[in-house]
């Protein structure tokens, strides 16, 4: 594949403010297996159109059909798109592995430049429950568990407290009122369950 000279210019992240006083943006990460994507898809169910669901598989593996590297593409690409969304009204739930060490900055950058709500969120879940449920899923066939060692990193949160940390005891159901009642991102009538 030809690659121009100018790869990872566009990988500067960070176009200044973005969204407005009345938009939300959610970051779930966590482990291959965790539950980001379905935790992310039940938030968008819950609330109805106007939600935008970025996630890093979809652009990064069906958009650009890039492998995971430090300064890719993708990572440029996350960041243009959440603040597209943001910047044209939508609640933004950003979703994926996301590794600090290659999507911190830009997703420290993003939430720090966002006017209105921001909520990162990390799902922490040991490998051997991330082994356990992607045996569950259609990818199950592609991609082995000893692969998935390679990718796996315990605890790899983002520097400066800035994420709240949800354990694999909570449910499906159970992360995605907690994450509706923190952020607000409520339709309405909605309230949480007892």
């Amino acid at each position: 594949m030809r690659r121009s000279g100018r790869r990872g210019r566009g990988n500067r992240c960070g176009a200044g403010v973005t969204g407005g006083p009345d938009t939300v943006l959610v970051v779930v990460r966590g482990p291959s297996g965790a539950g980001k994507s379905s935790t992310a898809a039940r938030l968008r169910a819950a609330y109805g159109r106007g939600v935008a669901v970025v996630g890093q598989d979809v652009l990064r593996r069906d958009v650009l059909r890039e492998r995971d590297v430090a300064d890719g593409a993708n990572i440029g690409l996350i960041d243009l798109v959440a603040r597209h969304a943001l910047d044209h009204g939508f609640h933004v739930v950003v979703e994926g592995i996301l590794s600090a060490d290659r999507y911190g900055r830009m997703l420290t950058g993003l939430a720090a430049d966002h006017r209105g709500r921001s909520h990162l969120y990390y799902l922490d879940v040991d490998f051997d429950e991330t082994v356990r449920r992607h045996a569950t899923r259609p990818l199950a066939a592609e991609v082995s568990p000893e692969r998935m060692a390679g990718w796996y990193r315990a605890r790899d949160l983002l520097p400066g407290g800035l994420e709240h940390v949800i354990g694999q005891e909570s449910s499906l159901d159970a992360t995605v009122e907690r994450i509706l009642t923190d952020t607000a991102l409520t339709p309405p009538g909605w309230t949480p369950r007892p």
